[in-house]
């Protein structure tokens, strides 16, 4: 079992689907436990598929305000996991200098899907299970999710 780190952050392209999700996923399973943020490389709008398919496992996505890199607070991180390759370029950037671990889950982005909606509805909620299944493997949970 991995031990948590103290701060990860999450990043893709835009922070509307990809890196919020995970940010969402990771509070649900951990959000007491470990400080998560997430960002993109431009901020973007938060997307109402990815809110639609956390909200069916109970997680709410609604709220959350999409930022960038610059408009972070803070920097430092124990963990940065870049979810897109132009995330990973900035996430490069930014701990270049310190002793931050940085990962790259490449993560397919779902709006690109074309079909009804019920097709493109299944393409991010195969991005919600992968991201899921890929957090638990890194972060086990522990007890109760967000205790």
């Amino acid at each position: 079992m991995s031990e948590l780190p103290g701060a990860v952050l999450f990043a893709c392209t835009m922070n509307s689907i990809r890196s919020p999700m995970a940010e969402a996923i990771m509070k649900y399973l951990h959000g007491h436990r470990v400080y998560i943020d997430s960002c993109g490389v431009r901020r973007g709008t938060v997307d109402p598929f990815a809110v639609a398919v956390l909200d069916e496992l109970g997680i709410d996505l609604s709220g959350h305000t999409p930022k960038s890199f610059d408009d972070l607070e803070d920097d430092y991180f124990d963990l940065v996991v870049s979810l897109s390759p132009e995330a990973q370029h900035r996430a490069v950037e930014l701990t270049r200098n310190g002793t931050t671990e940085l990962e790259f889950w490449h993560m397919p982005d779902p709006s690109l899907i074309e079909g009804s909606r019920e097709q493109r509805l299944d393409g991010y909620r195969r991005l919600r299970d992968r991201i899921m299944e890929r957090i638990i493997l890194r972060f086990p949970p522990s007890g109760s999710p967000g205790v």
